[in-house]
């Protein structure tokens, strides 16, 4: 149960990587509010990087912003989040998949592996709070410029990239919550066979109950 509750949450932080990777580069994190175009036949959208403005005949133009430093503070603040969430998580991915119980790494003892795939877990979970907390600034600003009366700039709604990173981050956090289960289960289940007793007779017809090490199978099979 243990093993296939990692395989999951592996391939659940997998997919989520797979996702954030396409909501950083996704040019469409706020799009045009349709309230304010004079046309319906050009669409302009921009994303972390880049601003693009589509026609109805299907041409698209791309400009990558000009400066940095000049940039608005929370996109700067989004950019390097989203980096760090693709950094963690593909750190997650590796650790996650050294603590598998179905990887063999050396004479790695389970109680170590169980560690390392706890480990994965949490990177997991700080990627999807990463991602998380970029996705929902970021439309916190687009929201609070479309209602705001004395904003005097372009008025743009919600684009499908926040919806990517809303989603990623909640399969991170659900693949490395699963992680971290199926390691305390382990561990639970082990403390458990911890308290087991041995059954002895003697001559007399008395019976002894006796507690019985902690140990391995292979020593309890050999003591019993």
């Amino acid at each position: 149960m243990a093993a296939g509750l990692q395989v999951v949450g592996l391939l659940l932080g997998v997919v989520s990587w797979c996702l954030q990777s396409s909501c950083t580069s996704s040019q469409a994190w706020k799009v045009r509010s349709q309230q304010e175009s004079v046309t319906n036949s050009q669409w302009q959208f921009e994303g972390l990087w880049m601003s693009c403005v589509a026609t109805s005949l299907g041409s698209i133009q791309c400009s990558r912003f000009k400066t940095v430093l000049g940039l608005p503070a929370h996109l700067q603040a989004c950019r390097a989040l989203m980096i760090l969430s693709l950094l963690v998580g593909l750190a997650a991915i590796i650790v996650s998949v050294l603590g598998l119980k179905c990887t063999k790494i050396g004479r790695t003892s389970e109680k170590v592996k169980d560690q390392i795939a706890l480990s994965g877990g949490v990177l997991f979970i700080l990627s999807g709070v990463f991602t998380l907390t970029a996705a929902s600034w970021y439309a916190a600003r687009v929201i609070q410029e479309f209602y705001d009366p004395f904003y005097g700039g372009v008025r743009f709604e919600l684009g499908a990239g926040l919806y990517l990173g809303w989603s990623a981050s909640c399969l991170a956090i659900l693949g490395g919550s699963l992680l971290c289960c199926s390691c305390r289960r382990t561990s639970s289940a082990a403390s458990a066979r911890q308290f087991s007793y041995n059954f002895s007779s003697t001559s007399q017809g008395q019976k002894i109950y006796r507690a019985a090490p902690a140990s391995d199978s292979s020593s309890s099979k050999a003591y019993v």
